[in-house]
């Protein structure tokens, strides 16, 4: 994949709402569940994309958030929004982070130069920040599809509608 293009696709969803990541269920990739969204006066319809990093070999998950938070989050509550949203600390339950500050492709990555040469295809690396959680990904292509509408759809958890 051209990285150009790679980090394009990376800054189309800077600030959107991270539903979900981790590996596919056959754990060869990695996936990102985004729900993409602009100003409704724009008339851009949110929609829903699957980020699909192809043979990651790596896949780094560290939290970002302070001992502190952690430590005010513990409580299981925390986990559903409904029981969470008027406790003090991280509201786990609002089942999204906002990718924030983003994410970057890490040029000239030693990791990725040693996986290509192994395999013998081109690697990449990026590192993806949202506010918990911070992911580095070696992987070999993305693919990038809309996935078909929720039932539920946003709702009072999204501060964007």
């Amino acid at each position: 994949m051209d990285p150009v293009k790679l980090q394009q696709a990376l800054d189309d969803v800077f600030d959107q709402a991270l539903l979900h990541h981790g590996f596919t269920n056959y754990m060869r990739d990695y996936q990102l569940v985004i729900h993409a969204t602009a100003d409704p006066r724009s008339g851009i319809t949110p929609a829903t994309l699957r980020y699909l990093f192809r043979h990651c070999v790596q896949a780094t998950c560290t939290t970002i958030l302070p001992a502190g938070t952690w430590r005010t989050s513990l409580d299981d509550r925390l986990i559903s929004y409904e029981t969470g949203v008027d406790l003090d600390g991280y509201v786990w339950g609002v089942n999204w982070q906002e990718l924030y500050p983003g994410a970057r492709l890490i040029t000239d990555s030693p990791t990725a130069r040693t996986w290509a040469a192994a395999l013998g295809i081109d690697f990449h690396e990026v590192r993806i920040q949202a506010n918990a959680h911070d992911l580095t990904l070696v992987f070999s292509d993305l693919q990038i599809e809309e996935l078909p509408p929720e039932g539920q759809g946003p709702d009072h958890r999204f501060p964007i509608q």
